[in-house]
């Protein structure tokens, strides 16, 4: 018989070429036990490796469950929106677990929804995540904010980064995302524009219990396409270039916290930077890209974190100069 009770939550799976993976991942959803309903909204990507097949085979025998999105093209490679299945959603919180990652525990989503329902002013859940290694074959770690559960502090997400906390482990309110800016739009850099506007809406809270799994070393995750390569160099750097303009619309928009965001960006320039084994032209390319905001830097800044640019062997030079004056000043008295 069909279940006629509101959906509690809609668990959005994004999928491509993902069919070694993607059963795993289906059947940590479906193992969830609650004491409500929760729907699966599966969006494959114009997956060419059978990955369709077989969303086709679960779509067919869990009707009342599972919803599929079948592109006809890659809308990721066409730089089109990825968020059309937030349209397709209904329930009163959203969840996220990507094909190729996977949960562990059959009360993830209890556990998390007991703490929604208990804190209205809690815009976001997530939890401690296991790390799978595609190279081992192995759990090689975890990913986990703090040592126990408790809420997060607004300076950690904003600092620690997209990867703080896994996208995996994320269950959130919808209204994270309404009049969701452009600059969370448009930033190619998975959910962390959804982690930084839950924290301006309203509180963060982190179970410290493993309940999913990420897979690392995967060369076709996300994170595994947006790589510092001579061949992808120009996506990572639209990649990069979208990741600090949302982080400069948060500056804008959220005063009170801009001074973190500024702090954030400096970071991430630095952190993010081709390293000195890729060819100087990426390199100069990626600081031609920034040169706006370096600029903007202070002198230590640059000069410490940044070095490589044209024009900072020369104040390099300057600073030796006149610390070299001041030795031989002190070696007179």
């Amino acid at each position: 018989m069909q279940d006629q009770r509101p959906v509690m939550v809609s668990v959005k799976c994004l999928t491509y070429n993902h069919a070694p993976y993607i059963r795993q991942c289906i059947e940590g959803i479906l193992m969830q036990e609650t004491d409500f309903r929760y729907e699966i909204i599966l969006h494959d990507d114009a997956s060419t490796d059978g990955t369709t097949e077989i969303l086709r085979e679960y779509e067919q025998n869990y009707p009342d469950v599972i919803r599929v999105l079948y592109e006809e093209e890659n809308q990721f490679a066409l730089g089109s929106s990825m968020h059309k299945v937030d349209a397709m959603t209904r329930g009163k919180y959203w969840a996220v677990c990507e094909g190729d990652d996977y949960w562990i525990d059959p009360h993830k989503l209890q556990k998390q929804v007991d703490v929604m329902e208990a804190n209205p002013d809690c815009m976001l859940v997530c939890n401690r995540t296991l790390l799978f290694s595609m190279k081992s074959q192995s759990m090689v770690g975890e990913n986990y904010c703090y040592n126990e559960s408790r809420f997060v502090s607004t300076k950690d997400i904003i600092y620690r980064g997209g990867l703080f906390i896994s996208t995996c482990s994320l269950l959130f309110r919808p209204e994270v995302k309404e009049n969701f800016p452009d600059y969370c739009r448009e930033c190619k850099a998975g959910d962390y524009p959804v982690q930084l506007m839950a924290a301006m809406k309203g509180r963060v809270y982190y179970i410290n219990e493993p309940m999913s799994v990420y897979r690392i070393d995967n060369p076709l995750s996300w994170m595994g396409m947006h790589v510092w390569s001579e061949e992808r160099y120009k996506d990572r750097l639209l990649t990069a270039r979208s990741q600090i303009n949302m982080l400069i619309g948060f500056a804008k928009d959220y005063p009170r916290h801009s001074h973190l965001f500024i702090n954030k960006i400096a970071n991430h320039i630095n952190r993010f930077a081709p390293g000195k084994e890729m060819p100087t032209y990426i390199r100069k390319a990626y600081q031609e890209e920034f040169a706006p905001e370096i600029r903007q830097f202070s002198l230590p800044w640059r000069i410490d974190h940044f070095v490589g640019t044209t024009w900072i062997p020369m104040i390099w030079r300057v600073r030796m100069f006149y610390y070299s004056k001041f030795k031989q000043k002190i070696k007179r008295y």
